[in-house]
């Protein structure tokens, strides 16, 4: 068969794509090295529990039409993403709100809690926060920068939190509310029976064809000469065999257990925040769906420095690695055939909705 698109990848931007192409009569061809579909949203359902195989992927955006185009694939449940933080044996509500500050200081009214920053954020004296810690300071005092902040921070990216750009705080809300809501989208939810089932929805056509345990790099050549458009959605250094040296990324290393009872922690996600803890976080999967199996099932999430060979998960978008990523996509806008897509083809922190949106632009420049 002759193919219009080889797709790179079969997560959730690879798989929109595809989805999109064939319902213009495209037929494309889909290839992933792993063995399963789904990228790392892949679920795999393990004593009748839905288990995220790649750490948490709780569905959130704001924008009603990434919300409908989603919930065409999969019904979705009514969770909330409400994580708490566990620092030394204490607990606090995450995202940082009035319920945390009342953990922390004791204050009930919203006036208390604003004196309470002001008052640090005024002794620490930053006016023009430089890097995370000053930014997390400058938002939300010592106090939570200390026991929430700092040690999660610098674990999940192996780096001084005073040498991390201060954008990344900025994803994190804080609000003087009593609402345990960690996002501010307008939907949220968990699909039911898992999320595989939607890229199994999206790859179901007869137009494409779809082949796991397959390495782009194996064949890259035969690939580049035989199929006349490519969405690619691996590391972008990667494709141009590094020629600007590494980008760099983290990685993670998933430890799962099974355990004889039915609750281990009470929530989904419990982020542990001190430095000591190696993990960041214990992610109990049964929650997202509001399960009531008599077992359970925990994965401890262990951040580590990426290397060669290891699953990249987050992109470090530091000014050097920006503008090394730059380079290499000047690189790629000199072949017209290749199409660069998702976190590791655009060297960019996506959720989920962000890589639906990404990938039906690309749909609507290349089908005008």
């Amino acid at each position: 068969m002759q193919y219009d698109y080889l797709v790179v990848g079969s997560g959730l931007y690879g798989s929109t794509f595809a989805y999109e192409a064939a319902k213009r009569g495209k037929r494309v061809k889909v290839i992933d090295k792993r063995e399963h579909i789904g990228g790392n949203i892949y679920t795999e359902e393990i004593e009748g529990i839905q288990v995220h195989k790649y750490g948490a992927h709780i569905f959130h955006s704001n924008c009603k039409d990434i919300w409908d185009y989603i919930n065409q694939f999969a019904e979705f449940n009514r969770y909330t993403n409400s994580p708490i933080a566990n620092y030394k044996g204490e607990i606090y509500n995450l995202p940082f709100n009035m319920n945390t500050f009342n953990q922390l200081w004791g204050t009930i009214t919203p006036d208390e809690a604003l004196r309470k920053i002001a008052g640090q954020r005024a002794a620490a004296k930053i006016e023009s926060p430089q890097n995370l810690e000053e930014q997390a300071i400058s938002l939300v005092g010592l106090d939570i920068y200390e026991k929430l902040v700092k040690g999660y921070t610098e674990k999940q990216w192996g780096r001084k939190a005073a040498e991390l750009p201060a954008f990344i705080f900025k994803r994190i809300p804080v609000r003087f509310t009593y609402d345990n809501n960690y996002f501010n989208d307008r939907y949220q939810g968990i699909p039911i029976g898992g999320y595989t089932q939607i890229i199994e929805k999206m790859l179901s056509s007869e137009l494409i064809n779809v082949e796991l345990n397959q390495d782009f790099f194996v064949n890259k050549a035969t690939y580049l000469e035989e199929y006349p458009k490519i969405v690619y959605t691996g590391m972008i250094d990667q494709l141009f065999d590094y020629r600007y040296g590494e980008l760099e990324y983290r990685s993670l290393r998933f430890e799962s257990v099974t355990l004889d009872r039915q609750n281990y922690q009470g929530n989904a996600v419990v982020n542990y925040t001190d430095a000591e803890t190696s993990y960041t976080r214990i992610i109990e999967h049964k929650h997202f769906e509001f399960g009531e199996q008599p077992k359970t099932i925990i994965t401890r999430e262990y951040p580590k420095a990426w290397k060669k060979g290891d699953e990249p998960y987050y992109p470090l978008n530091d000014d050097c690695n920006n503008e090394k990523y730059r380079k290499y996509r000047g690189l790629a806008e000199e072949l017209p055939n290749i199409m660069l897509g998702g976190r590791l083809g655009m060297y960019k922190y996506f959720d989920m909705h962000q890589v639906i949106a990404a990938a039906l632009s690309l749909v609507k420049e290349e089908f005008r």
